[in-house]
């Protein structure tokens, strides 16, 4: 016949031995709730022109929050923008030629010295012709010859204007007014960069906690205006004495109960200080260990927690305590 009682003394004596070498408290940890706030600021100063929360309030993630005035951010948007047109122009300014009408002006200007050096071709033809006749001396033929050259090379030069206008501007002078060009949009995105910054939206769902500034005040540059508290940032602090931090580890499961919670909440420990508290600098006496204390961090396995709220006392308690507990309760039953 099975002995329960001889059962529960085992089960009771086995959980005990498991934890022989790292020992579990069995009475609940003192603690309270804290929270990871968000300080929200704009990386630019200014005046608050408007606030859109108060303190106390739940806001979804992309809600606006507040905004700065922006007139001198606008200003200057507006004019980089200008800027960016007008670069980008002369860029494409750039790949064309002159306009019709500017080579409409080169093109009269190359008949008007075609036809010159026609006129000089003709007149060194008489200028010949009167001197084989005696009636001119050969002075007046090289001067023909000369106007006929001058003529020629009048309308090589337009010749070759002409077929400059045609060109875009060359390759050198055309990458750097590109240049220019994206120069010019990248300020363009600067000034978008900081007029977008003076209206800030927030980052998580959570509760508005404080609301350090009103509308009409001066903030500087990267100053809180507000804190928000998402809550899987709210996470539960409790200490532990030095004879207890071997039994305890991260990751482990711990169980919260506080006045307002109905029921115990899952949590595990998220973690562990490194370094005791209230403790001497060096020298360590037997009544000064035992005042050494370990801070410790847990968080809660679902984190919407309506219940739990920052600075409320709460009690933890391991898993394993939890089960060594019942195991006891059920070894002193008949």
């Amino acid at each position: 016949m099975i002995n329960h009682r001889a059962c529960a003394l085992s089960t009771a004596a086995i959980l005990l031995g498991i934890s022989a070498c790292k020992p579990v408290p069995t009475n609940a940890w003192s603690g309270y709730v804290e929270g990871d706030y968000l300080y929200l600021a704009a990386p630019i100063g200014g005046r608050i022109e408007s606030l859109s929360v108060a303190a106390g309030q739940q806001v979804s993630k992309g809600a606006p929050l507040f905004s700065l005035d922006k007139e001198i951010e606008d200003a200057s948007r507006d004019e980089a923008a200008a800027r960016a047109i007008s670069a980008r122009a002369q860029a494409t300014n750039a790949d064309k030629g002159k306009r019709r009408e500017e080579l409409a002006v080169s093109e009269a200007q190359l008949a008007n010295a075609q036809a010159q050096a026609a006129l000089a071709r003709n007149d060194l033809t008489r200028q010949q012709q009167l001197l084989t006749q005696g009636f001119i001396s050969q002075s007046r033929i090289d001067d023909a010859n000369t106007a006929v050259k001058l003529t020629q090379a009048r309308v090589a030069e337009l010749n070759a204007a002409l077929r400059v206008a045609k060109l875009p501007a060359r390759v050198d002078e055309r990458s750097a007014l590109l240049a220019a060009a994206s120069a010019a949009d990248q300020v363009v995105r600067q000034t978008l960069w900081r007029s977008g910054q003076k209206s800030l939206a927030a980052p998580q769902t959570g509760l508005i906690a404080e609301v350090f500034f009103r509308p009409g005040e001066y903030v500087a540059a990267g100053q809180p205006v507000l804190s928000l508290l998402p809550p899987e940032n709210i996470k539960l602090r409790f200490f532990v004495t030095e004879s207890e931090l071997g039994g305890i580890a991260t990751g482990q499961a711990v169980q919260i109960s506080c006045d307002a919670c109905p029921t115990s909440i899952a949590a595990h420990i998220t973690r562990i200080a490194s370094q005791a508290e209230y403790t001497p600098p060096v020298i360590y006496s037997n009544a000064q260990r035992a005042k050494l204390v370990f801070m410790v961090e847990a968080r809660t396995d679902h984190p919407h927690t309506p219940q739990l709220h920052p600075g409320q006392p709460v009690e933890v308690k391991a898993m394993q305590s939890i089960r060594v507990a019942n195991a006891l309760a059920t070894e002193k039953k008949p």
